[in-house]
């Protein structure tokens, strides 16, 4: 196993990543600093900038960091469906006066990441939507870093045990952004994060960390006592000063006219949970699978829509307790749950 133990931390809050904008090195330093354990999110990034983004977060904490990959998996969309999409989101090319992007196949540069990580030696790995292979997994846990799964079910579970990973982060319905689901082309399990983690707990014996709407003291004593060793939080810091949350995604957290998250694929083609607002309303009927090409498709459109300062049309990613967070620093933030 890794050096890094989740049981070890000052506080068992873990600042989860949160890839597109929300997760800085800011943000993961700041929570390494206040006791828990901070995370970079590489999703969407290039391997050089998330090289940057590492070395930035090494300058601000002494201590341990961790990085999330997302893990590549076959896309579960076709190019007629994904066509179809295109079409359907014309009228918001016009609306914000942006053409629509080229939707592509690509694997986040899933090897070049590994390689990063491999070199600048975070404590702690992470992955979202499946899992490294037996030799990558070996190669990280030789170079003395820990090894964490996202699952989201028993069975999802038990295959990252089987392949070698030293913690889980178990991820529960109420997540907000993307499920950490494995398997691209199915609707996510539904199964609450209580019940989710007592099979976990009973299934596999390495930590666990619970993950997936927890915003309240109440909600962290919960989980703990039921046997997590940590909780990983991801929503309850979208408002913290060093989080890079943007102006559109923090006021709409605010706004009382922002009443309920849903789970819709309309933004990535993938599952996610945000704020319901007009685009998942007007188009997560027609939204097909295919992850991330439908996340190139609407891209334009999503920084079209935040540039303008209107919350409709992006995505503005958040779990169910979202009405219970707080703004301050991530210090006080931890302070106030734990």
């Amino acid at each position: 196993m890794g050096g890094f133990d989740m049981r070890g931390l000052q506080h068992p809050v873990v600042v989860a990543p949160m890839a597109g904008g929300p997760s800085t090195p800011e943000l993961a330093a700041a929570g390494t600093n206040a006791g828990g354990l901070g995370f970079i999110a590489a999703g969407y990034l290039t391997a050089a900038v998330l090289a940057e983004r590492i070395r930035a977060a090494r300058g601000l904490t002494t201590g341990a960091l961790g990085v999330n990959l997302f893990a590549p998996q076959p896309s579960a969309g076709t190019p007629a469906e994904i066509a179809a999409y295109a079409s359907a989101l014309a009228g918001e090319s016009d609306r914000y006066g942006v053409a629509l992007g080229e939707p592509r196949y690509d694997d986040d540069d899933w090897s070049a990441k590994l390689e990063v990580v491999l070199e600048l030696r975070p404590e702690v790995v992470s992955f979202t939507f499946g899992l490294p292979d037996d030799d990558e997994v070996a190669r990280l846990r030789g170079a003395g870093i820990t090894t964490v799964a996202t699952v989201t079910t028993v069975e999802e579970a038990q295959l990252a045990v089987a392949r070698g990973v030293d913690a889980l982060a178990v991820q529960g319905p109420a997540a907000g952004g993307h499920r950490g689901t494995f398997d691209p082309g199915v609707h996510p399990a539904t199964q609450p994060l209580d019940q989710l983690l007592g099979e976990v707990l009973g299934a596999v014996d390495v930590p666990v960390a619970a993950a997936g709407g927890l915003t309240t003291g109440r909600d962290i004593a919960g989980v703990l006592a039921a046997g997590a060793v940590a909780v990983q939080l991801g929503t309850a810091f979208l408002l913290a000063d060093e989080a890079g949350s943007s102006p559109v995604h923090r006021t709409a957290l605010q706004n009382p006219d922002f009443t309920e998250t849903v789970v819709t694929r309309a933004f990535s083609g993938r599952y996610a949970r945000g704020l319901r607002n007009r685009f998942i309303a007007e188009h997560d009927a027609d939204a097909p699978f295919g992850y991330p090409e439908i996340h190139y498709l609407t891209s334009p459109v999503r920084k079209a829509s935040v540039a303008a300062g209107d919350p409709q049309g992006t995505n503005v990613w958040a779990g169910t307790g979202f009405r219970d967070i707080r703004t301050g620093s991530v210090a006080e933030i931890i302070a106030a749950l734990i």
